[in-house]
């Protein structure tokens, strides 16, 4: 009986947590990182008193370290279903590219909090995080599916750190520009990228076989 009532318990918290995450996401989205207090949090989650945020999380980093984490793993699992579906090196980039962008048209509350908790964000010692270090594991995996197609000859010769960090700035640069006065087209915009990124590297690909 104990263990079914910790078990309980502990879905009980974990659903709590995911409430309180959900509502300070919706909350800084719309107001702001300054005006999202564990106040205005209590509000739109529907609690009785902000120390019921207060029992879940050490203090408000503590809470947006929660968001960003939680916003990345939705991604992460979003993106790799897709890629996981290709059999090809072209085919998993193509899949890259576009789930990146549709991931951020579809979430567009995620992405909002997360563009106002960015310069706020410290890590366990309160240093300050840097857009670098958010993108260098997003980096490193595009390295790797790069260097997975060169290996298999899909790909041709380029520096696969120069293009990863190429790919992931024309994702990101679309994160502040999908919605507002300077919205892209979001169509156009994804066709573009996945055109000029798979003919590059395929391209790079032809090159090699004519150079040897």
């Amino acid at each position: 009986m104990q263990i079914k009532k910790q078990s309980r318990d502990s879905i009980t918290n974990a659903s709590r947590r995911a409430q309180i995450v959900r509502a300070a996401i919706e909350t800084i989205a719309e107001l702001g990182y300054d005006k999202a207090t564990f106040a205005t949090i209590t509000e739109r989650a529907g609690l009785s008193s902000p120390r019921m945020i207060s029992y879940h999380f050490a203090g408000k980093q503590d809470l947006i370290r929660q968001i960003v984490e939680d916003v990345y793993h939705t991604g992460a699992a979003f993106i790799l279903e897709r890629i996981k579906a290709q059999t090809t090196a072209s085919g998993r980039l193509r899949a890259y590219l576009e789930s990146n962008l549709e991931f951020l048209r579809e979430h567009p509350t995620d992405l909002a909090a997360l563009t106002e908790i960015g310069p706020h964000l410290r890590d366990q010692a309160g240093e300050p995080y840097t857009a670098a270090g958010y993108q260098e594991p997003s980096v490193q995996g595009m390295v790797m599916l790069l260097e997975e197609g060169q290996r298999g000859g899909e790909f041709g010769d380029f520096d696969a750190r120069s293009m990863a960090v190429m790919i992931r700035a024309a994702i990101d640069a679309a994160a502040p520009r999908m919605r507002g006065e300077h919205a892209l087209d979001f169509d156009i915009y994804r066709g573009t990228v996945v055109d000029t990124f798979v003919r590059a590297v395929q391209q790079a690909a032809q090159r090699t076989s004519e150079e040897r």
